[in-house]
């Protein structure tokens, strides 16, 4: 890995970002508030206010409004001047931010009381927090049993990151008038179903497990277009399973940070043997190390930890060059790579190595 970050923060610094650590899940839970109570909606209306007056005007208790906007000065939420409360641009994100607002409900609906079991699935290399959820062994075999509103903020930020990409992605993929495409870890159908809509012609097939085919074939049938996208139903981590064959195009969205890296190499061996010389087989991935800005490289290595101790124990989301090396090991060669694809994807097209 090349470097990352310094150590060049005076010891002032130093020790304020050690305490935001330390309160970070009390602080988290204020900052909800105070967009969930409608007090940044209202600072956001009105300009500025007393905690009086937005005590009032919101039916809440004074003591409530100002321990809460208390907390938020230290959030640099909101700051004060005069004696009366104004929002800051960092309130403004929390209140309007579609991603913010995704990753807090992410956070809260899906990780909160499951991260208390971070350092057991650190050490079992099992996802302890699921428990919080669900019996299942991984999460995905649970999301369609998910309560509604867990359900509701795991498919908003599974969804949010990669629906971006899709107006980039569409001229790559069918520069070359591919007549199939194999949607593997294809989900609910919303990938398939904008590859239909884009080209007339394209043929398509969904691989997933039973529970996300089932909700994919319901939405496909909706929209019209079960003449085109037809579902598999497999758990690719069944040694036995394996990946059809004769598609132009393998593609997988967000899916091998799902894996562990030996996992990923029998995916990629699985792939490979599916594939022809003139197969071309496309991962779309946001890779740690090749995010333009801090926020996104912040929220990946979060995510992370929600791989760890929620979805399945042992994966991530990775660094480029630790995939790099496993398409090559796994006999395939780097065709192209597309970096800053949407928000924060790296789109990379591989071949089959023919020896």
């Amino acid at each position: 890995m090349k470097d990352f970050g310094s150590d060049k923060k005076n010891v002032i610094q130093a020790n304020l970002d050690a305490q935001k650590i330390a309160f970070a899940p009390i602080m988290f839970q204020a900052a909800k508030s105070l967009r969930n109570l409608g007090i940044l909606e209202y600072l956001f209306n009105n300009n500025k206010a007393t905690i009086e007056t937005i005590a009032t005007e919101l039916n809440l208790s004074v003591y409530g409004v100002k321990i809460l906007l208390e907390a938020g000065l230290s959030l640099e939420m909101v700051y004060l001047k005069d004696n009366e409360f104004l929002l800051t641009k960092t309130g403004y994100f929390i209140l309007r931010d579609k991603m913010t607002n995704i990753n807090m409900n992410f956070t809260q609906d899906v990780n909160y009381l499951a991260m208390n079991h971070l350092e057991e699935s650190i050490k079992n290399g099992k996802p302890e927090g699921l428990k919080e959820l669900g019996n299942w062994d991984t999460v995905y075999i649970g999301l369609s049993e998910l309560p509604e509103k867990v359900k509701k903020s795991w498919f908003d930020f599974d969804h949010f990151y990669s629906d971006y990409t899709f107006p980039e992605i569409m001229p790559i993929l069918f520069g070359n008038n591919p007549k199939s495409l194999l949607d593997v870890g294809g989900n609910t159908g919303k990938f398939a179903l904008q590859c239909a809509k884009y080209d007339p012609n394209v043929k398509i097939t969904i691989l997933d497990l039973p529970g996300q085919t089932t909700v994919a074939r319901k939405i496909i049938a909706e929209a019209g277009f079960e003449n085109r996208i037809n579902t598999v139903d497999i758990n690719l981590l069944d040694n036995s399973s394996t990946i059809p064959k004769d598609f132009d195009i393998i593609w997988m969205s967000q899916f091998i940070d799902c894996f562990s890296m030996d996992e990923i190499f029998t995916l990629f061996r699985k792939t490979y043997d599916a594939m022809n010389a003139n197969t071309s087989f496309y991962i779309l991935e946001t890779f740690w190390d090749l995010q333009k800005f801090q926020a996104s490289t912040y929220s990946l290595h979060a995510t992370s930890l929600y791989f760890t101790a929620v979805a399945n124990g042992n994966s991530q989301m990775y660094h480029s060059t630790d995939i790099i090396k496993v398409i090559e090991k796994a006999g395939f060669i780097v065709d192209e790579i597309h970096e800053m694809i949407g928000m924060s994807h790296t789109l990379i097209k591989c071949k089959k190595r023919i020896i």
